[in-house]
């Protein structure tokens, strides 16, 4: 596990039983390290943390004027979300904009998040489709931006097709990349994704929460972060983490998870975010040290600090309610190399 250092801990007993490895990387959108766990350039997959520069070709096209789109829309757009009635009907719109309807999605379709984590019972007789799948909104875009484009529907998820190949530049341009450097697997939505370094992915959503003046992925990237901070239960959904960040940040924090253990949070007054990934893939992990990466980082005021303490799961409780363990941060950020 070569980068990798222990994050969290759990002990039973006073003993230690589990440890989540993982590393940590803090940039600035000039792509400046500003601290650090483990090693900053660690590469990992990003998963669903890149959704708002998939859809970089769409906004740079005018694709979100020409369509009306607004807040609602650029914030599924970047959503990994529960699959509720208010996610459905946004994506629904979002294909009716351009004459499509769910049909036209090529990411498949999953048990809805709403009751994969337990958030709500799945009601009698429900038939999950595309519209559930947590990409719902990312695919509309895809649709969307074919058609205006006069792009072939057919195989729109090929790496090859002129979409994906648009992505994979501005992904590439907006973590400051050379498109070779990124590193491209198929992601469970059957989208391409792709592995770069933590550092890089900080360094993408330090531009996407501060914004992109040196670049033309500028008014984008603001447009598509104002979306998120504004309408988060859209981009999450009930009882999800980033829901909870992003308001309790107040409109400064752009949080994003992927999974198998990938998370990025963005501070827009500072200008800078971090990315970090447990290698096991572990979300209670990955959110207990999210949130102490941003008290380490002094992010926290003590209204925010009370607010996420029960995101840090420090106490572990049987079914019987009897608190049989802890879970606890055992890592210290370093700070500009030293």
């Amino acid at each position: 596990m070569t980068g990798f250092v222990p994050l969290i801990e759990v002990t039973r007993g006073g003993q230690p039983e589990c440890q989540h490895w993982g590393a940590v990387a803090v940039a600035d959108r000039n792509g400046r390290v500003l601290a650090r766990v483990g090693d900053p350039y660690t590469v990992t997959f990003t998963r669903s943390t890149i959704k708002a520069f998939q859809a970089l070709p769409f906004m740079q096209a005018g694709g979100a004027a020409a369509l009306d789109w607004g807040q609602g829309e650029l914030a599924l757009l970047c959503a990994s979300h529960n699959g509720e009635p208010m996610h459905v009907v946004q994506a629904e719109r979002m294909l009716a904009s351009v004459d499509k309807d769910y049909r036209a999605l090529q990411c498949g379709c999953h048990r809805p998040l709403f009751a994969e984590l337990g958030i709500f019972p799945m009601p009698d007789g429900f038939v999950p489709d595309e519209r559930h799948n947590n990409c719902s909104g990312k695919h509309a875009g895809f649709v969307a931006h074919c058609v205006l484009q006069g792009l072939a529907l057919e195989g729109h998820l090929d790496p090859v097709h002129p979409l994906q190949t648009a992505i994979r530049d501005q992904v590439a341009q907006a973590v400051g990349l050379a498109p070779a450097q990124l590193i491209i697997g198929i992601d469970g939505c059957s989208a391409p994704n792709y592995a770069m370094p933590l550092a890089n992915l900080a360094r993408g959503y330090a531009r996407l929460a501060g914004g992109a003046p040196d670049t033309d992925l500028h008014e984008s990237l603001v447009a598509l972060a104002d979306a998120m901070v504004a309408r988060p239960e859209l981009g999450s959904g009930t009882g999800r983490h980033d829901l909870d960040f992003m308001r309790i940040g107040q409109g400064d924090w752009v949080s994003k998870t992927g999974a198998d253990g990938v998370q990025v949070v963005g501070s827009r007054s500072r200008g800078e975010a971090f990315a970090l990934k447990i290698m096991d893939g572990n979300m209670v992990a990955q959110v207990a040290a999210a949130v102490e990466v941003m008290e380490q980082l002094g992010w926290l005021d003590t209204r925010q600090r009370e607010a996420l303490a029960p995101r840090r799961s420090r106490s572990i409780v049987n079914a019987k309610g009897l608190q049989v363990g802890e879970r606890q941060a055992v890592f210290r950020m370093e700070r500009n190399g030293g």
